[in-house]
């Protein structure tokens, strides 16, 4: 068996991992890199693989950076099934959809304003009719059922507890030749534990080989318990200082789990009466199909569902806003209000409007929510820039900047290495899905937990999977 790391391999997004096996090629992701413009489009042009190759693609979960190559796969001469989740399956359906639509807008922009040089891309390179076609091959299987990938090829979904839908990729391989299996396990996004509204990662069956995301492997976040009083005290600034919260969130999950937090500390009476928009269509579709996927869900918030049969999505002070119109009547309302608009890192979309009208504004806040890939407004603003360039033009910063990573829904150092250490079985692990001074640690931080057999993979690098060396 061979592995080939297409993707997220010493970098984050972009997650595409190619196994060989019997002569078939199973794709695990097909997600998009996130970055800088040109380096972006090369990349997610260039699948290092011949998409006309591959048998099926088995997808963890919806984020774009797992999925939103998918219909470039398609388009290229894919034809095999894409195996996920029922509520990935539904996300995708929107998500995707999006990306086509985001690629096309930002096209024309480029066009419109001659920002593109000529050797440069000058079309989107998947369309919304694209998206459309890549969902007629999706096919959805429930959590913890098999199901039959290749001759000798069985897997399962395991709940990742990182965003609606998001599993645990198991897979088990049989060399008849060798009459051996090997079971592998791709994490995906693994998620925390004790995060709200979703359930827990799932423990996995046993399993030989691991190749396990590591954003945060040499991170630890604050304490889950922090988010409703800080959030607090800085929603309460804003509000004192008649200004605009501005939070540039994705549109799938953190999303919904700032509104179940701010939802909370509302009805505590912790924070004043203030209109809440989320500026969103992508955000407000995602809404509905969480309403869709009790499935997913903890056991506090099935009960505000059904029990209760509250939405915890929903509020007094809350406004989903889908029309242009109505997010260019936002510049017009005067403070103190809450706005969350996506994209999550800053690199498109409505949030880039917001930021352009009020960060240069002393009296407004950007509250910074979610990982921030490098080269990204989003990291521009964490790392503390002084001026940043929106739509091609300088902007001052002169709005407070605020980062929670309480938020995160990935896992950090000690739920990863706590994780790793309940696998029965283990004997390789692959590292992806990080950046090179955060995978570089979390090898040492196995190693010190015992962990011998870890490998760091570089994109585009293929490595042999010896079945008698691994196998059993």
């Amino acid at each position: 068996m061979k592995i080939k790391f297409a993707g997220a391999a010493g970098e984050v997004t972009g997650s595409k991992h190619l196994i060989t096996f019997n002569g078939k090629k199973i794709l695990l992701d097909c997600g998009m890199f996130q970055g800088r413009r040109k380096e972006s489009d090369e990349k997610n042009r260039e699948f290092l693989f011949d998409p006309k190759e591959v048998d099926a693609v088995i997808l963890s979960h919806a984020h774009i950076d797992h999925s939103g190559v998918l219909p470039y796969l398609t388009k290229n001469g894919f034809k095999g099934p894409i195996y996920c989740t029922h509520a990935t399956r539904d996300l995708c359906n929107y998500m995707l959809a999006d990306s086509a639509y985001i690629q096309e807008r930002e096209i024309e922009w480029l066009k419109k304003k001659k920002k593109l040089a000529k050797e440069e891309y000058q079309e989107p390179f998947y369309t919304i009719e694209d998206a459309e076609a890549c969902l007629k091959q999706f096919y959805a299987v429930s959590y913890e059922q098999s199901f039959v990938v290749a001759e000798g090829v069985v897997a399962s979904f395991y709940d990742a507890g990182h965003i609606l839908g998001s599993s645990l990729i198991h897979i088990i391989f049989y060399d008849e030749e060798k009459k051996k299996h090997l079971k592998l396990c791709f994490t995906g996004d693994l998620g925390r534990r004790g995060l709200p509204i979703l359930r827990d990662p799932q423990p996995i069956p046993e399993t030989d080989v691991l190749l396990t995301e590591s954003t945060y492997g040499n991170r630890l976040h604050a304490a889950l318990q922090t988010i409703d009083d800080d959030l607090t005290t800085i929603v309460n600034k804003a509000a004192e200082d008649g200004g605009r919260l501005i939070i540039p969130s994705f549109a799938l999950e953190r999303t919904q789990e700032l509104i179940y937090h701010l939802h909370k500390i509302h009805n505590e009476g912790r924070i004043p009466n203030i209109p809440i928009y989320v500026d969103s269509p992508l955000a407000g579709n995602v809404t509905e199909v969480f309403r869709s996927h009790l499935e997913c869900f903890d056991k506090e918030t099935k009960e505000i569902f059904i029990s209760e049969g509250k939405n915890p999505f929903g509020f007094d002070d809350l406004t989903y806003t889908r029309s242009v119109e109505d997010s260019k009547s936002l510049n017009e309302k005067q403070g103190p209000m809450i706005i969350i608009s996506a994209s999550g890192m800053c690199e498109h979309g409505r949030i880039l409007h917001h930021l352009k009208n009020n960060i240069e504004d002393p009296k407004n806040v950007v509250l910074i929510v979610g990982y921030q890939a490098s080269h990204t407004l989003g990291r521009k603003l964490v790392e503390g820039e002084k001026e940043v360039n929106i739509f091609g033009d300088p902007y001052k910063v002169r709005a407070s900047i605020f980062v929670m990573d309480a938020f995160s829904g990935h896992a950090d150092r000690s739920d990863l290495l706590d994780y790793i250490g309940r696998v029965d079985g283990l004997k390789k692990i692959f590292l992806v899905h990080g950046e090179e001074t955060q995978l570089n640690s979390f090898k040492e931080s196995l190693s010190q937990n015992g962990f011998d057999n870890v490998q760091i993979p570089k994109r585009g690098e293929e490595v042999e999977v010896d079945f008698d060396e691994l196998g059993s």
